[in-house]
């Protein structure tokens, strides 16, 4: 239907909550206060196709002088109310819902990158990006460079007039490795390169990379904002200039999600907040058990002041988040596993950010085909577990961790 003129355009950034804290954005951002036949809830919108009520609305609508859905692969009002409370939460000027993390991924690449661009990966970055940029890309034209994670003199020098984006995780996957975002964006804008941050890990609460000048965020949505293990979502986040050429590239792909999807992201979002505060406070109890465990040789998390890029994550973030990497000490691949599978809360899932506790062996659960050279490239050893801290109770976490580490 023609839009409201007394709402937001679905297009456009809602300011309406702009000064608002975080879980009233969550609750509020992007949705008309009025919906269809008063419901409180956004209405699912199952159609594929969209109807104009005359030639001269349809003309309206080509001249762009009215915004409304015409086409289910352009956007569904479904999409939109989720993509303008993403934006609202990331405080840029939109975002692109995408079918998953990866499609997200793939379209901002496929979308900025031609036969001869090059673009420089920090190394840590999840092995399926790098794996599409080294893979795929390569085979039309595009260079790959990937550079150790933090080392930004090798950065620096990895850029050539070629390059056109600078690419990292922050944290990282599955070492949790927080990358100095000042650092990061002034060589992207001394060099005119774009700089993109998956930010999946951290999410709007935790970190927030348009304060330090990044000029694309990138999640999973299917993560910690889904929160509840039962959707698959991407989402980019930018300027509307940036985002334009995006957009119409999803529009030809195609990678988009469904508006029953988009119903349960919305969802989500609005107990995002209180999640989170759920997941920071588990997962730093729980990473400061582990850290004292005799069992334990080591523990990756950047709220502990033993992690490397602790005093980077002190001043950039806002809590830590639920995940939680660690090594058992003398362990071969074997003796891990009966650790993992002693756990009775959590559960063996890859994965992360929802409401239940995971836990898995990177080993076997994503690495299991590569070579001992290419896990050790990667940092994967053989003792090594990663589990996503849910947001059930501290307390019988940690009960269950060390019946697990005792067996």
């Amino acid at each position: 239907m023609p839009s409201d003129p007394s709402e937001p355009s679905p297009s456009c950034p809602d300011t309406t909550f702009a000064t608002q804290g975080l879980s009233t954005k969550s609750v509020h951002a992007g949705e008309r206060r009025q919906k269809s036949e008063g419901a409180i809830a956004t209405p699912i919108f199952t159609a594929s196709t969209f109807t104009f009520d005359s030639t001269d609305s349809l003309l309206r609508f080509v001249d762009g002088h009215e915004e409304r859905e015409e086409y289910g692969r352009y956007g569904t009002p479904n999409e939109r109310s989720v993509e303008a409370k993403l934006a609202a939460l990331e405080g840029y000027e939109e975002a692109i819902v995408y079918s998953s993390g990866m499609a997200a991924m793939v379209g901002v690449l496929m979308s900025r990158l031609n036969a001869g661009d090059e673009i420089v990966f920090f190394d840590q970055c999840y092995h399926r990006s790098r794996e599409f940029c080294a893979k795929h890309l390569a085979r039309f034209g595009v260079v790959t460079r990937q550079v150790p994670t933090g080392d930004f003199e090798a950065m620096e020098a990895a850029i050539t007039p070629k390059t056109k984006m600078l690419v990292s995780e922050s944290p990282t996957n599955p070492h949790l490795s927080v990358i100095d975002l000042e650092k990061f964006v002034a060589i992207g804008k001394a060099c005119e390169v774009e700089t993109l941050i998956d930010a999946t890990l951290a999410t709007p609460l935790n970190l927030r990379p348009i304060e330090y000048g990044v000029d694309l965020v990138l999640h999973s949505a299917t993560k910690y904002l889904g929160g509840h293990n039962d959707l698959l979502a991407g989402v980019i986040c930018g300027s509307r200039e940036a985002l334009e050429p995006i957009r119409a590239l999803r529009g030809i792909l195609g990678s988009i999600n469904s508006s029953h999807n988009m119903y349960l992201l919305e969802r989500g979002l609005k107990t995002f907040e209180l999640r989170m505060q759920r997941h920071n406070e588990n997962g730093m109890r729980i990473a400061e058990f582990l850290e004292a465990h005799p069992r334990v040789e080591r523990v990756y998390y950047p709220g502990l002041p033993s992690h490397p890029t602790h005093e980077i994550a002190r001043t950039q973030m806002n809590g830590y988040g639920g995940l939680i990497t660690f090594t058992i000490k003398g362990a071969d691949w074997k003796e891990t596993s009966q650790v993992v599978d002693a756990a009775k809360i959590f559960r063996i899932a890859p994965s992360l950010g929802g409401v239940e506790s995971l836990i898995e062996q990177p080993l076997v659960m994503s690495y299991y085909h590569c070579t001992p050279q290419e896990r050790e490239q990667f940092g994967i050893g053989d003792n090594m577990i990663r589990m996503s801290c849910g947001i059930e109770n501290s307390d019988d976490l940690i009960a269950d961790l060390a019946q697990a580490l005792e067996a």
